[in-house]
């Protein structure tokens, strides 16, 4: 399931939006050298990223964990470590990744920033990107292994968005072996099933005895639960109401 639209028209530019995509975007290719140099990559991953037991010094000085073939990531007590939960959410591990959270990012980010208003979003961003370093560190305090990505703070955009437009119509592309089909969702049905798909995939990391690599779907489950709890914090409900009532006339047969 990827989501490539929404019926839900945006009343102003999204400015914040398309600066966070394009700071992201020049991230990856200018810090990250868009993932055509392993060693220049892993070095930003180890060196930006956020490593939670950096952060609360539980990971011992040292500890080298491997990030390819003859490529380590070791363990330190830099004074840089503690702007990695800031740092973190611009930086990804490869193309798919990126592209991924990109393309959710543009389907809901404008929507949302367009029912805030420009710096109220851009705060509310940042602090559910913050929120979903800290759910990630809370569930793995000791953790050696960097986490990098947008999808925190992401996940907290499609938490508020689940609150502001539960019903509105999202064109969902499904590719089953096949078949190739885009069939427009509620928005209520697409977040909820992510959010359950996270959840679900993220209980058996809370039983593991030793750290692995993978998905950080702690951090996505903690983004989306800001998202969730904050949004009403930082609403303009004016322009909310006016948002509703152009998409209205805009699709009057629709929820």
């Amino acid at each position: 399931m990827i989501p490539l639209s929404d019926d839900n028209p945006t009343l102003r530019t999204p400015i914040v939006t398309y600066l966070l995509l394009g700071a992201i975007g020049a991230t990856w290719v200018f810090v990250q050298g868009a993932g055509l140099d392993a060693k220049v990559l892993s070095a930003s991953v180890c060196n930006l990223g956020l490593v939670p037991g950096e952060l609360t010094g539980l990971a011992p000085p040292g500890l080298a964990v491997p990030l390819g073939p003859g490529l380590d990531c070791v363990v330190d007590n830099e004074a840089l470590n503690r702007f990695t939960p800031i740092t973190s959410m611009f930086l990804h591990a490869g193309w798919g990744h990126i592209l991924g959270n990109c393309l959710f990012f543009w389907v809901f980010g404008n929507n949302v920033e367009d029912s805030m208003g420009r710096l109220r979003f851009l705060v509310f961003y940042l602090v559910c990107g913050l929120a979903a370093a800290a759910a990630q560190v809370v569930v793995d305090p000791s953790s050696p292994i960097p986490v990098v990505g947008a999808s925190g703070a992401i996940s907290g955009v499609m938490g508020a968005y689940l609150i502001l437009y539960p019903r509105v119509r999202v064109n969902m592309l499904f590719i089953i072996f096949i078949i190739i089909r885009v069939i427009p969702l509620p928005a209520w049905v697409v977040l909820l099933w992510w959010f359950g798909l996270q959840v679900i995939t993220g209980l058996p990391q809370l039983n593991q005895l030793k750290p692995e690599g993978g998905v950080a779907v702690w951090a996505h489950v903690g983004g989306f639960i800001a998202g969730l709890v904050l949004v009403k914090l930082f609403e303009n409900r004016a322009l909310t109401s006016q948002r509703t009532g152009w998409r209205h006339r805009l699709h009057p047969d629709h929820p």
